[in-house]
């Protein structure tokens, strides 16, 4: 294998793990009674503001041609807001932190369908069978789940629009990523989220707010982890990788984010996870390989 796909596959997965730890953390913001319509318009502002200056100090050029406005609009509409919207709701409507975690998993699938729609890219037995492989050994990992919420089904509908924004927000990226650096493409994109986001601050976000918890260190080194590591850093990374692998292979890395919250708890001495679990992120790295082999006559 190349050392340039090596390095690509590095880029997907260091977002995979940065975007698996976040769950993490904005669980801990959550425990602090933050709602998201407060915490998450200030990450992305944070972290829009930080590459900005990134871009700034690299000399990138940050103007945005006439044609790619909508693109741009777009992209924040796909994700931050839509998806951070849908999938946060989605999870309390089911009341199944895992049956959410599989819904998600199920990303891949549609952008290997967007991806032969909209970009003409090609999809193999290997794409499919690594998909099925993979959803496998995450339903070992993520375990059984208990009863579910009452609102469940409509859950899962809020769900599966977070999955197609997050699909919606790859193309966008893959529209925009020939001609445009990824810290601008995703600088623009939390930026213009953060104004979608400004309604829902200012009236549930800042509800019940109180300084002594909204502006504590408890909130703002998470909060600023978040902004840093999992927005701002994650997000450009993933930018790249979608630009070197294409939407369908890129997307398919998708599938691990549980996993890789699953891992972090684990290190992080935050859960245990069982032998049967340990099988199962076994299985689903190996689909994860398998979505990436190439057969005969393929690029």
């Amino acid at each position: 294998m190349k050392k340039t796909t090596l390095g690509v596959y590095a880029i997907a997965l260091g977002s995979i793990a940065l975007w698996g730890l976040s769950y993490i953390w904005c669980d801990r913001i959550l425990a602090l009674g933050i709602p998201v319509e407060y915490f998450v318009p200030i990450r992305i502002l944070v972290a829009g503001i930080i590459l900005f200056v990134v871009n700034l100090i690299m000399g990138c050029s940050m103007r945005i041609r006439k044609e790619d406005t909508v693109m741009f609009l777009l992209l924040a509409l796909f994700e931050p807001f839509i998806y951070f919207f849908c999938e946060t709701y989605g999870i309390q409507f089911t009341g199944s932190p895992t049956i959410s975690a599989l819904v998600i998993a199920t990303t891949p699938i549609f952008a290997i369908i967007a991806g032969r729609i909209f970009f003409s890219e090609e999809s193999s037995w290997h794409n499919w069978a690594g998909i099925a492989v993979c959803l496998g050994g995450l339903a070992l990992v993520t375990g059984t789940h208990g009863s579910v919420g009452r609102l469940f089904w409509f859950g899962l509908a809020v769900l599966l629009i977070a999955v197609i924004a997050e699909v919606g927000h790859s193309a966008c990226t893959k529209r925009l990523a020939d001609s445009y650096a990824p810290t601008v493409i995703v600088m623009y994109q939390f930026l213009i989220g953060t104004v979608y986001f400004i309604p829902m601050f200012l009236t549930r976000g800042m509800e019940n707010f109180d300084g002594s918890v909204y502006l504590s260190i408890d909130f703002f080194k998470p909060m600023m982890a978040l902004a840093v590591l999992c927005s701002a850093v994650a997000f450009s990374l993933w930018a790249k990788a979608i630009q070197k692998l294409g939407l369908t292979r890129a997307c398919i890395f998708l599938a691990m984010i549980p996993i890789a919250t699953a891992l972090w708890g684990f290190i992080l001495g935050d859960e245990q996870l069982r032998p049967l679990q340990w099988i199962g992120l076994a299985v689903a790295c190996g689909g994860i390989v398998l979505t990436q082999l190439r057969g005969k006559g393929e690029a």
